[in-house]
């Protein structure tokens, strides 16, 4: 009698994380591409949110991830890339993955702006390998009422991310357990 072995799959939350890293370096944009949609991306922002663009105009530098992906049933992931920019010159690209796992279905993209506030938060993102939120500079997440109450007196945290541009279907949009990672996208 013949046994049939089974075998099945099981990928841990860092193990899909890196999993979705190296896919979504397999298909990454080129420089030129992030940066257009980059643009795009923040000007989209900034006209519907002017709130967004105060915090631009004070921010040391913007990370902008025009387009996060992610996914999940059960187990879960989300990833993209952006640019940094200083002073509205790209001075480096870094992508963004994420892991998750719970009670969690469905798809998404949404669209990140993290404005860094002080030149100690940036240079914590400029000098790490790998920068996973919720260790390093403090990190406060702006809504739409948040962003209404923002004034120059109530800006006192390092960086301020600001999701935006949400399609699909997939509760919570949040940076815990997000890592950060400078790449090198082909031009």
């Amino acid at each position: 009698m013949a046994t049939t072995r089974r075998s099945v799959l099981i990928m841990t939350p860092v193990a899909l994380a890196a999993s979705l890293t190296r896919i979504s370096g397999a298909w990454a944009a080129s420089g030129r591409q992030i940066n257009a949609n980059a643009s795009w991306a923040l000007q989209r922002l900034y006209s519907t949110q002017h709130s967004a663009r105060r915090l631009g105009a004070r921010s040391r530098a913007i990370l902008i991830f025009p387009k996060i992906i992610k996914a999940g049933l059960l187990v879960g992931g989300q990833g993209g890339d952006g640019v940094l920019r200083v002073g509205g010159k790209t001075v480096g690209y870094y992508n963004i993955g994420a892991a998750s796992f719970g009670l969690q279905a469905g798809a998404q993209t949404f669209s990140y702006a993290m404005f860094f506030m002080t030149d100690a938060s940036l240079k914590y993102l400029q000098d790490s390998d790998g920068w996973s939120i919720g260790s390093g500079p403090s990190v406060v997440i702006v809504d739409k009422g948040v962003a209404a109450s923002l004034t120059s007196t109530t800006l006192t945290q390092d960086v301020y991310a600001v999701p935006f541009g949400q399609r699909g279907l997939m509760a919570g949009i949040g940076l815990e357990g997000s890592k950060i990672t400078h790449i090198n996208p082909p031009e």
